[in-house]
């Protein structure tokens, strides 16, 4: 008897205790920093040059638009020359050596939504499969790829919801390796061209939204039940890592490669590093992962998500993982991680550019 006396105050205290959490929660989601009532926009790109210690926001100079809709996951990209941002009618850069927000612009004739970059210049791309090319050096845009749609098609007989309504393979991913190969990622498919475009072969089938990355010959791709490899310049596809869940992304790292694979049982996203060209991998970034007590709010309801792992990246010889509180940097190949301080914001996760030794934050605005 007295036993049950002790266990039913205990009881009652870790309920006081998760509704108190639920409560806070709520409270935080009620109530959103509220954004400037400037006319200048704000909070939607961030920039250090200092491994993350302190932060510039240099959204100055982009669309208005841009406030309320955020910036995609495939429309920007950053490389040794800056950060590429596709928004309203052009493509906005900044320099990773700029001191002031600066932006400049290229406008192009299209209205595609995604940029990639290209051997020969940046391209730009829709869902319907149209896409334009700038070539370095130039201010030109110039169709390319223009005979995909009618080859992939030919190769594909697959009727989906797009080619129903729109007559059109759905156009996901644009890659192009170092040796100038293509590959288009299209309906549920991976089609590859050795031609610069004029000729196309279908690859791999059943890879949903695969990402790619290439590093010293090899090629890695997301896909609906983790990644797959290829050594011969993606004409071959094999599973090299899976949890029996979804690959989110696969990254370039020195020595190898980085990616985040969605874990169906857990439910959690799990960061993993290969140091051996792909063959082999470790999971690593445990205390990354989102308490028991979190997952067990979630499951039954309490709460509504817990922290995720949703990006990772190399600056120098660090690692960054982006996750939906916050930025985290590991030096020592993710043994151990040090949350970074950002600026407060409205957030959903971050999504994370690099260029040299300068990171680009861009926070998500949700779905």
């Amino acid at each position: 008897m007295k036993k049950l006396v002790v266990f039913i105050p205990a009881i009652f205290l870790v309920v006081l205790l998760l509704n108190s959490f639920v409560l806070k929660e709520k409270e935080v989601k009620k109530n959103p920093i509220k954004e400037s009532k400037s006319a200048e926009v704000a909070n939607i790109i961030f920039k250090s040059a200092d491994g993350g210690q302190t932060w510039q926001d240099v959204s100055k100079g982009l669309p208005e638009n841009l406030q309320r809709a955020g910036v995609p996951s495939n429309g920007f990209f950053a490389n040794d020359r800056g950060l590429y941002l596709r928004a309203g009618n052009g493509v906005y850069h900044s320099e990773p050596t700029s001191t002031t927000p600066f932006w400049t612009k290229e406008s192009f004739p299209g209205k595609q939504r995604n940029i990639v970059p290209g051997q020969n210049g940046i391209v730009a791309y829709d869902f319907k499969g149209q896409f334009l090319q700038k070539i370095n050096g130039t201010s030109d845009w110039s169709p390319v790829y223009t005979n995909f749609q009618e080859q992939a098609v030919r190769l594909n007989e697959t009727e989906d919801y797009y080619y129903k309504n729109y007559k059109v393979k759905f156009v996901r991913t644009v890659f192009e390796t170092a040796g100038g190969t293509v590959f288009i990622v299209s309906s549920n498919s991976l089609f590859r061209s050795a031609n610069h475009g004029q000729t196309w072969k279908q690859v791999h089938v059943g890879g949903g939204d695969m990402k790619l990355v290439e590093s010293n010959g090899v090629l890695l791709a997301t896909y609906r039940e983790g990644i797959v490899r290829s050594t011969d310049d993606g004409q071959t596809w094999d599973r090299v890592l899976s949890e029996g869940g979804v690959g989110i992304a696969v990254e370039r790292m020195d020595g190898g490669f980085a990616a985040i694979i969605n874990n169906p049982v857990t439910q959690t996203n799990s960061l993993h590093l290969s140091m051996d060209r792909g063959k082999t991998w470790k999971a690593i970034g445990e205390d990354l992962q989102p308490s028991l007590s979190s997952l067990l709010l979630q499951k039954i309801g309490l709460l509504e998500s817990s922290s995720a792992i949703l990006s990772i990246k190399q600056m120098g010889n660090d690692l960054l993982c982006g996750r939906s509180d916050g930025l985290f940097r590991s030096s020592d190949r993710g043994k151990t991680w040090q949350q970074l301080p950002l600026p407060a914001t409205e957030k959903y996760g971050f999504n994370l550019a690099v260029s040299g030794n300068v990171i680009y934050v861009i926070p998500n605005k949700g779905c």
